[in-house]
């Protein structure tokens, strides 16, 4: 149940990370930054997908995909339609991670040594989803006072 209850939210937020892409009237304001907005919403649309392609597609489901997390904030003026493909590319490499796991699996440790103490799959897989809703409401926030 927890599984599918993950994929479900992760496909949720990523398909509204999607529309919000997508919102901007303006394609060059995606990689406007302002006073104390550090991050751009293209920006954080490659951190998020970097990240779930590393966390999830790499070490669960063994996609071979290799994160270059200087890239995700150093890259700019990627093409809108360019990272929609990159977020509905990371939808399917998360619905085929987790496809990949069952209820026990959540409870062993996951494989990467992220925080300073180790971490179930689970957790870990919690934390993710916490991550895309956190930078997911910077889009959103970025777009509604940036965009205009």
């Amino acid at each position: 149940m927890i599984i599918e209850t993950l994929q479900k939210i992760f496909k949720r937020d990523l398909e509204k990370l999607k529309q919000e892409i997508t919102s901007y009237r303006d394609e060059s304001n995606l990689w406007k930054v302002d006073k104390s907005i550090a991050n751009s919403s293209g920006n954080l649309c490659l951190h998020l997908v970097g990240n779930l392609n590393a966390y999830i597609g790499a070490e669960i489901g063994k996609t071979g995909y290799v994160r270059n997390r200087d890239l995700e904030f150093s890259l700019k003026n990627i093409p809108q339609g360019q990272l929609v493909k990159m977020i509905e590319d990371t939808i399917v490499v998360v619905e085929e991670g987790l496809s990949k796991l069952n209820e026990n699996d959540l409870e062993r440790e996951y494989p990467l040594l992220v925080f300073k103490e180790k971490t179930s799959t689970g957790y870990f897989l919690i934390h993710l989803a916490v991550h895309l809703g956190y930078h997911l409401g910077q889009v959103n926030y970025h777009r509604r006072l940036l965009d205009n």
